[in-house]
């Protein structure tokens, strides 16, 4: 539309716009370039020459620009030799600057980019990353991540790297993670933000080894000082890792497989043992959904509803109902199935099991626990669950029953040192770790530890609070405890457990007073959802950074209910965290672009 503006004071003249001139302008420059008209230099690829225009190349192009604004030779010269772009990228980008318009498809868009790099064409660049990340798949995201090694483009290589590490286990299938060089495979196996199990790893390693097993065993022992042996478990160790050949006839590979040994049967030594090896892998990045299953209504009242939080559309929506009425209920993720144990159905505490497949949105009975439990703490570690303590109808527990998904079976292990009730219960650093409770008489401050491979529990630093009915959760290698209920007030402190130096510290309190809460970590962040603060069922949701140590709020659920809570991501091994009331979950799908 053709408008007048900027009216002079004295009303003598005013200024004319053409909002149409520019864009009518550009088509008709492109048709006379087609018409062979007005053109003044020539360029050259290969066997190929375009002829354009020296002043729509040097207003849409920057390196055009500087080559025709600055004195140099080829701002004189009729043709120009082009030696680091391909005649079609060369073609396609000249176009560009006519029309504004360039079409990139699999086969031009590698030739594309290099072009648009060379050229500073920034924006093309970006958008044939971003058609690159769109096209991410196990199969080729190696190669991507390599070809954007060589343009040096950091965005495009950060996003790669973050495919590598949510999707190891399926990219380390691939041929071009067989063909790596040692060095490559190194700088990824060594990562801290592999997604996926120590086992899954190591399997990777050794099938990359025996590809050229002539030539590579000699690498095994430093790709083994990558791999964190010391946290697989005692069985694998056994079964398939110390029957391995290359490493039973390799001296460097015995001693790791020692030391790993070490690490589960002295754990007084632990210490010695280099952390780069005994560190939790973790992956901040990993997008999941929040699971919120069970609880409380207004009035108290058991559910059996559940509700999934999406953190990329920040709403709630209505997932698939449980069987059965759950409150105070215990979570745990195995083999990319969600486990409801037990629980308060308003009438009598539960032994039954619940399991719900994501895949078809379908929840179906579980095995039944040995003891009915409520206010129960769940952990899963090394592809068992650790269905912890609890209440029975008439007194807190102590025992404690290990579940095996793969064989469906349950089995007895150790008790705890203290009868837990509404306790937290955690998966940490090969431990599970149980916080807080209470017996029905006191509240507790006190923590331990269950060693697996000693079936022992084992007192460590107790809390800065007491805390019964806590949020407990895990993250980059650390514990934390929030909210709660000490005997008389009803908490929103926070504080967090570093096992290395077994020392708890308090940071930032959350915003809201928070008993029976969920506390789920992922994404780098941890996420308190629920709980009661001494008045009512709380359906608000807030958000711990431990980058800027501050809680946020964010979309609250639709219902209101007390919460005990969980988090896992699919691709990993983790999962878990637990309590009484609702229980959360986190559960990230992984997609594929085929």
């Amino acid at each position: 539309m053709d408008t007048a503006c900027d009216v002079s004071p004295e009303e003598n003249y005013v200024l004319f716009k053409q909002d149409s001139l520019f864009a009518e302008s550009f088509p008709l420059m492109k048709e006379i370039r087609r018409q062979g008209k007005l053109c003044d230099v020539t360029l050259k690829v290969d066997n190929h020459s375009f002829s354009a225009h020296r002043i729509v190349l040097a207003a849409t192009i920057p390196y055009f620009y500087a080559m025709f604004t600055h004195n140099m030779a080829e701002s004189r010269i009729k043709e120009i030799t082009m030696k680091e772009i391909e005649p079609h990228a060369l073609e396609s980008l000249i176009n560009f600057a006519y029309s504004g318009v360039v079409k990139i498809d699999n086969q031009n868009v590698q030739g594309l980019m290099v072009g648009a790099s060379f050229l500073q064409l920034s924006k093309v660049r970006d958008a044939c990353a971003d058609f690159l990340k769109s096209r991410f798949h196990p199969q080729n995201v190696l190669g991507i991540r390599h070809f954007a090694d060589t343009l040096g483009c950091s965005q495009l290589m950060t996003s790669a790297d973050r495919y590598i590490h949510q999707y190891f286990s399926k990219v380390a299938t691939s041929d071009e993670f067989l063909a790596l060089k040692f060095e490559e495979l190194i700088d990824i196996v060594r990562r801290d933000e592999l997604n996926d199990s120590e086992e899954r790893i190591f399997e990777a390693c050794m099938k990359w080894v025996k590809v050229d097993q002539e030539t590579r065993s000699a690498y095994l022992p430093n790709i083994l000082a990558n791999v964190r042996l010391p946290l697989l478990p005692p069985q694998f160790l056994a079964d398939n890792v110390a029957t391995e050949e290359l490493i039973r006839t390799s001296h460097k590979c015995r001693d790791l497989l020692d030391e790993a040994r070490d690490f589960h049967l002295m754990p007084e030594r632990r210490a010695l043992v280099s952390a780069c090896r005994t560190r939790p892998r973790c992956c901040d990045y990993v997008v999941g959904q929040i699971y919120a299953v069970g609880g409380l209504t207004k009035n108290g009242e058991s559910v059996s509803t559940v509700e999934i939080y999406d953190p990329i559309t920040k709403e709630w929506k209505m997932g698939e109902a449980m069987s059965m009425l759950r409150s105070r209920v215990g979570v745990a993720v195995m083999d990319g199935k969600l486990y409801a144990f037990g629980g308060f159905n308003g009438t009598e505490r539960l032994s039954t099991v619940e399991v719900y497949d994501p895949m078809q949105k379908k929840w179906s009975q579980g095995k039944a626990m040995r003891c009915k439990r409520s206010a129960v703490g769940v952990a899963g570690l090394d592809d068992l669950v650790y269905v912890c303590g609890g209440y029975d109808g008439v007194t807190s527990l102590s025992t404690v029953e290990c579940y095996s998904p793969k064989t469906d079976s349950w089995t007895t292990v150790a008790p705890m040192m203290k009868y837990r009730s509404a306790g937290g219960v955690a998966p940490l650093g090969g431990y599970v770790y149980a916080l807080g409770g209470h017996d029905g008489l006191s509240i507790f401050d006190s923590v331990e530890r269950y060693d697996v491979a000693n079936n022992t529990w084992t007192k460590v630093r107790s809390m800065l609070s007491r805390r019964c009915r806590l949020g407990v959760a895990t993250l980059n290698g650390k514990l934390y405890a929030c909210g709660g209920y000490d005997g008389s007030c009803f908490l929103r402190s926070v504080e967090v457990y570093t096992p290395e130096n077994d020392q708890w510290q308090l940071i930032a309190p959350m915003n809201v007073k928070r008993s029976r809460v969920a506390l789920a970590a992922n994404m780098g962040k941890l996420w308190a959802i629920g709980g009661y603060d001494g008045e009512s069922n709380l359906s608000t949701v807030e958000v711990y950074d431990p980058k800027t140590d501050t809680w946020t709020f964010v979309a609250p659920m639709r219902h209101h209910g007390g919460c005990g809570r969980g988090s896992y991501t699919q691709c990993s091994h983790i999962g878990i965290l637990q309590n009484s009331s609702a229980c959360v979950i986190w559960l990230s799908i992984c997609v594929c672009v085929l």
